[in-house]
């Protein structure tokens, strides 16, 4: 079997997107084009950003359905990012909150894709 190499978002608007992620992330697209993005997500993962009125096949679901796990280190980590996020005027869907798996906050794209930063109880 290969090994995932990126996810793919399906966008309203693959510009805005782009610049959404560049700045919530500090990286820069490695590929743009009116209708698609490529960003560094992790060493070895992208994330392209799709326009989705481009897409072969058509997509079936409306955008918003996905969700991007960012682990981080530790609960004052989760905070730390929130902070980062919120500051930057990034739509936040649930604040940090302890869950049974750890502590964690989803926030929102600009397609409302959650972005969900975590810490997983006892694990590094």
């Amino acid at each position: 079997m290969t090994d995932a190499s990126n996810i793919l978002l399906y966008v309203n608007d693959a510009p805005a997107s782009a610049r959404f992620y560049g700045a919530l992330l500090e990286r820069e697209p490695v590929e743009q084009s009116a209708t698609f993005a490529l960003l560094p997500l992790a060493p070895g993962m992208m994330l392209g950003l799709w326009q989705r009125d481009g897409v072969t096949p058509r997509p079936h679901l409306r955008a918003g359905g996905n969700e991007i796990g960012f682990k981080v280190a530790d609960p004052a980590a989760v905070d730390a990012a929130y902070e980062d996020w919120a500051t930057k005027g990034v739509p936040i869907a649930l604040p940090p909150t302890d869950l049974p798996f750890g502590r964690s906050f989803v926030a929102l794209d600009p397609d409302g894709h959650r972005l969900r930063v975590y810490a997983r109880n006892g694990v590094r």
